[in-house]
């Protein structure tokens, strides 16, 4: 956990705003040690998901269905959500769950190695969620951007390890180095691309939201802000 444990502990105090359903859910989630989104990340997730009102969701990582079935109740009941996994153990636990909860009109579960699904893909989303194996999210990222829609919104989660990131790589364990060395890319990345803005959160294990810039680069209302943005950056060279 990044932030302190008491301030965790009093920011969700005042709630978190899941159904009953996905709160039996998560206890059985940590009841067997499954992985699911912490509950900072929970509140995270379903303000922006409020905020964006997407049509089309793709999951990436969809361990026993948790955060499937948050995107499906936090969505409108015309929105259809795909969602990735390849652990073959978890799969039909995750169609269990979506059908205790009645929502597998919304999903689709696609099985297999992410990787090779994201190139079968064509058709573009407008929120795509990352919560796959932290080793591939570079790999992943070239489909990802593709499958992006020009105002989607792309949220990855698990990004800082803990905090570990922001270590030297020679500080972390011999068998972490490589998720170390490839998550600070992947990171670097989302910072440099031209097409993204993106913001690293200290949510939940670390938090990426990305917001596609293309068709907002043509309103009125972005280009007087980068207007501002210059004459402020040109008024400090003064």
């Amino acid at each position: 956990m990044i932030i302190d444990e008491r301030m965790f502990t009093f920011i969700n105090s005042f709630g978190d705003g899941n159904s009953e359903f996905l709160n039996k859910l998560e206890e059985e989630a940590k009841r067997d040690y499954v992985p699911i989104i912490r509950k900072d990340m929970q509140n995270l997730l379903r303000f922006l998901l409020r905020f964006r009102r997407p049509v089309r969701v793709l999951e990436v990582g969809t361990a026993v269905g948790f955060s499937t079935l948050l995107i499906a109740e936090n969505t409108s009941t015309s929105t259809s959500i795909t969602t990735i996994e390849n652990y073959e153990k978890r799969i039909p636990i995750a169609k269990a769950n979506f059908k205790r909860a009645e929502m597998e009109h919304k999903i689709t579960l696609l099985e297999g190695d992410a990787a090779e699904i994201l190139k079968e893909l064509k058709k573009p989303y407008d929120f795509i969620f990352m919560d796959a194996a932290k080793g591939q999210y570079l790999n992943f990222l070239p489909d990802i951007l593709r499958l992006l829609d020009k105002r989607g919104i792309l949220v990855s989660d698990n990004v800082l390890q803990d905090g570990d990131l922001m270590e030297s790589r020679y500080a972390v364990t011999r068998r972490n180095r490589t998720i170390h060395s490839r998550m600070r890319e992947y990171l670097y990345e989302l910072k440099n691309n031209p097409d993204l803005e993106t913001v690293i959160l200290p949510v939940g294990d670390g938090v990426t939201v990305s917001l596609r810039m293309e068709a907002w680069e043509k309103e009125e209302w972005y280009q007087g802000l980068l207007a501002n943005k210059k004459e402020q950056y040109e008024s400090k060279d003064c």
